[in-house]
């Protein structure tokens, strides 16, 4: 029998799909396959397939769903890749790109909060997920234990592109990364042998990521 929320989830993704946000199958599959109201506090459940960010409590949210679709569609993600991810969040980002990767990939997350990035395993154990590992850190550092990734995406902006995360990247690595205060514009970078191309997604506004070589506490 389909539930209230699996018939929310199908119309979000025909909204994303009339807006041309969800173009590809598999990220068509991975939004309706992650269930969205796992990644909410309790009290924003009844929100949870509206297309706009949700508070997580600790001042931050869990983006809009089309700004997700964004990311990952730019992201252009294949099974078996190593991915990181920078902001956790409540872990719902993390879990659409972990369908992507499938069961022979890995997503890293790095958390600069810790109960968020506890709260994130959390929702991800309900999802039955265990390719995804959350990490308590300073995100703007990257994650070079694990290094180099195929894919670096960050869920926050920087007010500029920490160098370092583009160093943790393989060659024809790319990374998604909002830039700016505010108004942001969501960036993708593309490492090729020595040569860093940049191209502009869209506008887009986000929570500030903190840490070194992010914005101040």
């Amino acid at each position: 029998m389909v539930n209230e929320f699996e018939l929310q989830r199908q119309q979000l993704v025909r909204q994303l799909q009339q807006e041309n946000r969800v173009i590809s199958g598999p990220v068509k599959e991975a939004f309706l396959s992650v269930r969205r109201e796992h990644f909410v506090l309790a009290s924003q459940k009844k929100y949870a397939y509206v297309d706009r960010p949700l508070s997580i409590g600790c001042k931050q949210t869990i983006s809009a769903p089309h700004m997700i679709a964004i990311m990952v569609e730019a992201l252009d993600v294949s099974p078996g890749q190593k991915i990181l991810e920078i902001g956790a969040g409540s872990g719902y980002h993390a879990a659409i790109v972990s369908y992507l990767v499938g069961k022979q990939g890995m997503v890293y997350s790095v958390e600069r909060i810790s109960s968020l990035a506890e709260y994130a395993q959390v929702n991800l154990k309900k999802e039955g997920i265990d390719n995804v590992i959350v990490v308590v850190g300073d995100g703007s550092l990257g994650l070079s234990s694990y290094a180099p990734y195929d894919r670096v995406y960050v869920t926050c902006a920087a007010p500029a592109v920490p160098q370092g995360l583009i160093g943790q990247l393989k060659n024809n690595g790319s990374l998604i990364i909002p830039v700016g205060d505010q108004i942001c514009d969501l960036q993708k970078i593309t490492k090729n042998d020595e040569m860093i191309t940049v191209e502009h997604i869209c506008s887009c506004a986000f929570v500030p990521l903190i840490g070194k070589e992010g914005f101040p506490r």
